[in-house]
């Protein structure tokens, strides 16, 4: 018992000067530890003796994007973007419109395009650099796995508004079927993890129903689905087991979807009416009642076009046109619209789906055909302001990156004689793909070049990977009579090529809204439309044929008498398709109510 006790005792004393001895040791070194700066600070003495750490400079911090879950590093470098691709960096961006923009490599043409990867970056406006120092509150999350046409004019007009509010993930605009199968697992790892997202606003190629699998948290969110097309009703070259995946993607995108949206009454009708036709290629143990399902989360919202200023390209006769327009349609600055035949079918198949939905989503746009629209960006306006501004330097129409698709200078060949006299110029601004029926365009110009008729024609759009053989046999047929051929990347060259055409044709067997032939119409040209698909729609009825043999028969008469189509005004409207028109029901639409759950 003794010698047990003694144990204890000096374990106790050990213990006890083990402690006091580490106390010391501390103390002794504190003024060492003191001394250390920060990594590439300076030590400066105190006046009064000792040491202490410099003051800290503030140092601008940079905003970084988590990672996702289960997700891979997203890497880059901080870097301002600067005014041209030279200087562009692998990341995301604060694009042009502001906000964060996180995308992948581009290497595809477009107009305006511009190369862009996944990390986060400051912007330079005006000459004057935003700080890091301040994070943006990011509430709308914009994502769009086909970045290129009118799915990249929506998305820039939407960034552009949203300015810091929203981010902005995108895949280049090639490979549309690796788009829609892929671009969810894409997404998945490379879109920015924020608490401040409250809306996810996506086009219709994404599938949404994967996307929201993969990251929980964005499933969350109010879920926009705009649908620029359909595949339900789209024209395959040769039917196929594995197209059946497309349409059953966006089937699921509009299940899990709050609000489906589409850019016009045909695209939204077409796609609820075929579903339960679609679904039927299943073999056995099909769902049913989809459309019932999915139908009271859909409404219309045309696709709104920014129109600029055009006035400098205008011919003298598209001018004086669009001031009789002005006496005409101007009540002050505001424009009454028409409401077409095919927009009145529109609102009554939206009416009906309101009443029996009582969702409240699926609205017509009551304001569109029927109110007048103030301060729009018209030609009219521009007019008005014509002689208050001066001539802009002329643009070459026909300069492109693609020496091989470059003609001659559309404005020289025509400043030679007298406007009125010249062979009617036909214009056909669309996609180089099957499905805008170029086959029955060129047949069409083929009869009357066999004819001896005097035309011109300019081929406008953009190009991808497969060019169907028309193009190039075409080419060689018409000759002379081609002033332009191929694809115009800047916008001023495309409109100043629309402006100094007459007719613009669509030969399309697969459009929902058509932003090229708006566009054309815009800028005076006279539009000659199937009488099928959406453009009943959007034009009146004597813009539209319903064969080939009577486009035939129109063009013939115009290439013998070019002063019909020259002295036309155009009977229809554009302004109710323009972003000042349709701009508000889009920030009602990115608008989200706070939930609990977020």
């Amino acid at each position: 018992m003794l010698a047990r006790h003694v144990s204890q005792h000096h374990y106790k004393w050990f213990v006890f000067l083990s402690t006091a001895l580490l106390h010391l040791v501390f103390l002794l070194f504190i003024p060492l530890f003191s001394s250390w700066a920060p990594a590439g600070g300076e030590v400066h003495p105190r006046s009064a003796g000792g040491w202490e750490l410099p003051p800290r400079k503030e140092v601008p911090r940079q905003v970084r994007a988590p990672l996702p879950a289960g997700g891979a590093p997203l890497g880059g470098e901080r870097h301002a973007a600067g005014p041209g691709p030279g200087r562009r960096k692998e990341g995301a961006r604060l694009a042009a419109g502001g906000g964060w923009l996180c995308s992948a490599p581009r290497r595809g043409r477009g107009r305006d395009a511009g190369a862009s990867v996944p990390t986060v970056s400051r912007r330079e406006r005006g000459g004057e650099s935003r700080q890091f120092g301040t994070i943006w509150k990011m509430c709308v999350l914009l994502i769009e796995a086909f970045y290129g046409g009118s799915h990249k004019q929506l998305m820039d007009l939407l960034q552009e508004e949203l300015q810091e509010d929203c981010v902005l993930c995108t895949l280049p605009a090639k490979k549309w079927h690796w788009r829609a199968r892929t671009a969810a697992l894409y997404f998945m790892q490379t879109v920015p993890i924020s608490p401040n997202y409250r809306i996810l606003f996506a086009s219709s190629v994404l599938n949404l129903a994967e996307l929201t699998a993969l990251r929980p948290d964005l499933g969350k969110l109010k879920k926009v689905l705009y649908f620029h097309e359909n595949q339900l009703v789209y024209p395959v070259q040769k039917c196929q087991e594995r197209d059946f995946q497309y349409g059953y993607n966006q089937i699921l995108s509009c299940l899990v979807a709050d609000v489906v949206v589409f850019n016009s009454a045909f695209n939204m009708e077409s796609f609820l009416t075929s579903i339960g036709k679609f679904m039927k290629l299943i073999p056995d143990h099909r769902p049913k009642d989809l459309e019932e399902i999915i139908r009271p989360k859909c409404q219309v919202l045309y696709f709104p076009v920014r129109f600029p200023d055009v006035s400098r390209f205008m011919p003298e006769h598209k001018l004086a046109h669009f001031k009789k327009v002005i006496g005409a349609k101007r009540s002050g600055d505001a424009y009454q619209t028409v409401v077409l035949p095919g927009q009145q079918k529109c609102r009554a198949l939206m009416k009906t789906s309101n009443a029996a939905s009582k969702s409240g989503l699926c609205e017509a746009q009551p304001r569109l055909h029927t109110t007048q629209h103030e301060g729009l960006p018209s030609p009219l306006i521009a007019v008005a302001r014509l002689n208050e501004s001066e001539a802009s330097e002329s643009t070459n129409p026909c300069q492109e990156e693609d020496k091989q698709h470059l003609t001659f200078n559309l404005s020289n060949i025509l400043s030679g004689q007298d406007y009125q006299q010249r062979p009617l110029h036909i214009v056909w601004p669309h996609r180089w793909e099957h499905d805008k029926g170029p086959e029955t365009f060129f047949e069409v110009l083929l009869k009357l070049k066999e004819k001896d008729l005097p035309f011109h024609v300019s081929i406008l759009g953009e190009a991808f990977s497969e060019i169907p053989d028309i193009f190039s046999e075409a080419k060689k047929v018409l000759g002379s009579s081609v002033l332009h051929w191929g694809f115009l990347p800047r916008k001023d060259d495309y409109f100043q090529a629309l402006c100094m055409a007459d007719v613009v044709i669509s030969t399309a067997k697969h459009e929902f809204f058509g932003v090229a032939m708006v566009e054309a119409v815009y800028c005076g040209c006279y539009p000659l439309c199937p009488k099928a698909l959406v453009y009943p729609e959007i034009f009146p009825a004597e813009y539209l044929y319903s064969t080939p043999e009577q486009l035939f028969k129109r063009l013939q008469n115009f290439c013998k008498r070019p002063d019909i189509v020259r002295k036309h005004l155009y009977k229809g409207e554009t302004a109710g398709f323009s972003w000042a028109a349709l701009g508000s029901k889009f920030r009602s639409l990115l608008t989200a109510e706070p939930r609990e759950d977020l």
